[in-house]
């Protein structure tokens, strides 16, 4: 497995195009974000119930006689649900304990790939990642407290490797480990 060229990383973290690569990267730049988008993704729900109040409000006075009319002759009675919704402070939500997170490396020529970082108190042993359907492809899912973890790959055993799709650290020994946040 190679790490990725870095113009192919500054194409993950959206800074560049596909036109923007050269040539010779726009290979390696398709099959990268076809990975990436092959990434099993969970929606992003917002928390707190403001919107939801704003809309239950609106709808509470749209049924009310006459809305629609004072509306059109008056558009200022929206002030006050426009100030709501802009001075109102969602209700204070609490983090997980803890978030469950896939891990994804693309490495064709492995023989076995693991997972070692903070989490594990950094055993290349302890967290194996498995092949995939798609070829090159290995996973982990793990559920991890909320907070900040280093990681990094440990491919056949001997190579350590950032991942690339992640923002990464210097370790302090002349390599990078990878970080997520939660």
């Amino acid at each position: 497995m190679t790490d990725f060229h870095p113009q192919v990383k500054q194409l993950l973290d959206g800074e560049l195009t596909l036109a923007d690569l050269a040539p010779e990267l726009r290979a390696e730049g398709e099959e990268a974000l076809r990975l990436l988008a092959a990434v099993d993704r969970e929606p992003v729900t917002l928390p707190g119930t403001l919107g939801a109040r704003v809309l239950a409000e609106l709808r509470r006075r749209a049924e009310a006689p006459g809305f629609w009319r004072r509306l059109r002759l008056r558009p200022w009675t929206l002030v006050p649900a426009f100030a709501a919704l802009l001075l109102s402070t969602p209700a204070p939500t609490r983090a997980p304990a803890a978030v469950t997170v896939r891990f994804v490396l693309f490495a064709p020529e492995a023989q076995q790939v693991a997972l070692a970082g903070t989490f594990n108190q950094w055993d290349p042993a302890a967290t194996p990642l498995v092949r995939t359907g798609a070829p090159g492809v290995w996973t982990a899912t793990l559920t991890l407290p909320a907070g900040q973890h280093q990681y990094a790959f440990v491919v056949d055993g001997a190579r350590w490797v950032a991942d690339p799709g992640a923002p990464a650290v210097d370790d302090g020994f002349g390599r990078r480990n990878s970080v997520l946040s939660l």
